[in-house]
């Protein structure tokens, strides 16, 4: 009975409403990872522990950041280009190391793109705190809690209602953030008097230990790039546009990054110090600079870089819910798609309500303290996928018989940045609050194994179908 219900789900999903197939161009296609990456939030806020860690050789370990995500995006197009899916991690890793293990994989990214989501939503206070301080006002805590949830409402209606709205509006707010950014920057270097700074270009006496440390906290500068791949049933040409946005995402903002660290840090003469204890890193730049005025300008950009940032978590997330739902792991609600928005609108909606609850339950650490919190078991969920991703690529490759010597090449170089991620995020243990962040992803994952082997006991047919695409 259990096998005929399993089956005749399966062939009503198939008649069902599906995703708008070939809604995404090439460009809105990248939009989503650009978007996903929010390259502002870095410059913003998030260069403040690799400035604390890196000091003057921050702008060298974005460049090896770079570098590394470049070879974990390229093994992520190797799948892409194999087998472009809704649910892509769930189903590269699936396909390669069994379905429990792509159902874990899909169970850590819906983890890691609401938390992100999260991460962005409850930065968007204090954002606003940072302009409005240039008016000598604030928000009170009702207000910031206001704001949050006033933007996660506008996020969940534009990711229902239309995906190629939703992702031509975060290339857009993105490109609008950081045309900001870089124009600001060059007006700071202009009053600097120079581009050549010769303490960080001193290679030789840059900060070795403290550089390698500041990798692991500077890959969650780039967590998300990867979310294009999501969208690969409605991109015009996923075997192309999907490695195009991967890579070229990893790529462009990489290069942002890494002139940004460099500038920010020269900048303020050298002095990390100041970066590394700051909440508004740009504006202390810019206040330095003699720029008061600009503080507010950049804040503004990053306001607009978080609204972008927050509707590609959705997008993504709800995929990964789409694609789960349609295999039958989790409730079949969440492989619905919309009559005319041909939007996944049961998953955007349970998106939604999930990020919502995380941050009604991160509020009482206050929202700096919840924008790291959230931003860091982000990380935990992406880097645990990415490393995953780079030992299934060879995997896949070999059976499809077109693994050759450069695929290798990525795995080895990628599966061996993200293993250093992850230890360097264990070790030292980090203090308190954050040291209850390993037990929590642990226990987190440790509920969806259970959930996943039981599901396989009683239902073991619906776990072999991952071998077949049933997403239509």
């Amino acid at each position: 009975m259990v096998a005929t219900t399993d089956i005749a789900a399966h062939a009503a999903a198939q008649a069902a409403p599906q995703l708008k197939h070939g809604a995404l161009n090439k460009i809105e296609t990248l939009g989503q990872s650009i978007a996903n990456i929010a390259p502002t939030m870095t410059p913003a806020l998030n260069i403040t522990v690799v400035a604390g860690l890196a000091g003057v050789g921050s702008w060298v370990a974005y460049a090896l950041a770079t570098l590394g995500l470049i070879f974990v995006g390229a093994s992520i197009s190797s799948l892409a280009k194999r087998h472009p899916e809704a649910g892509s991690f769930f189903v590269y890793i699936g396909r390669n190391f069994g379905p429990v293990s792509g159902a874990l994989a899909g169970w850590a990214m819906v983890l890691a793109y609401t938390t992100t989501a999260v991460a962005v939503l409850m930065s968007e206070p204090l954002f606003l705190n940072n302009v409005l301080a240039v008016f000598g006002m604030s928000l009170g805590f009702g207000a910031e809690t206001f704001i949050s949830f006033l933007v996660l409402a506008l996020v969940v209606f534009a990711a229902y209602r239309d995906i190629t709205f939703s992702s031509r509006m975060g290339l857009v707010l993105e490109c609008v953030s950081v045309g900001i950014i870089v124009v600001i920057t060059a007006l700071v270097v202009a009053k600097h008097g120079t581009v050549v700074d010769p303490v960080q270009l001193h290679v030789t006496k840059l900060p070795v230990g403290g550089i390698m440390s500041a990798m692991a906290f500077a890959v969650f500068s780039w967590v998300g790039f990867e979310s294009s791949a999501t969208l690969a049933k409605e991109s015009a040409d996923p075997v192309k546009n999907i490695p195009y946005a991967v890579v070229g995402s990893a790529a462009i903002v990489g290069v942002f990054f890494t002139i940004l660290a460099y500038f920010m840090v020269m900048a303020m003469g050298d002095n990390t110090g100041a970066i590394a204890g700051s909440s508004s890193p740009f504006a202390d730049m810019t206040n330095k600079a003699g720029l008061p005025w600009a503080a507010g300008i950049v804040y503004f950009a990053a306001i607009i870089s978080a609204f972008a940032c927050a509707l590609a978590c959705l997008n993504a997330s709800s995929r990964m819910l789409y694609s789960m739902g349609r295999y039958q792991f989790l409730h079949g609600s969440m492989g619905l798609v919309h009559k005319v928005h041909k939007t996944p609108h049961m998953a955007v909606y349970a998106s939604g309500v999930i990020t919502g609850l995380i941050i009604l339950a991160l509020l009482p650490e206050g929202f700096l303290n919840g924008f790291g919190l959230s931003g860091t078991i982000a990380t935990y969920g992406f880097v645990v996928v990415y490393f995953g991703i780079c030992l299934a690529a060879p995997v896949d490759l070999y059976r499809g018989g077109v693994l050759k010597a450069q695929h290798v090449i990525y795995t080895i170089i990628g599966a061996g940045m993200m293993a250093f991620v992850i230890y360097a995020s264990l070790f030292p243990y980090p203090a308190a609050p954050f040291n209850m962040l390993p037990p929590v992803f642990a226990a987190y994952m440790g509920i969806g194994l259970v959930w996943f082997l039981v599901l396989k006991s009683k239902s073991p047919q619906i776990l072999a179908s991952i071998g077949a695409d049933m997403e239509g």
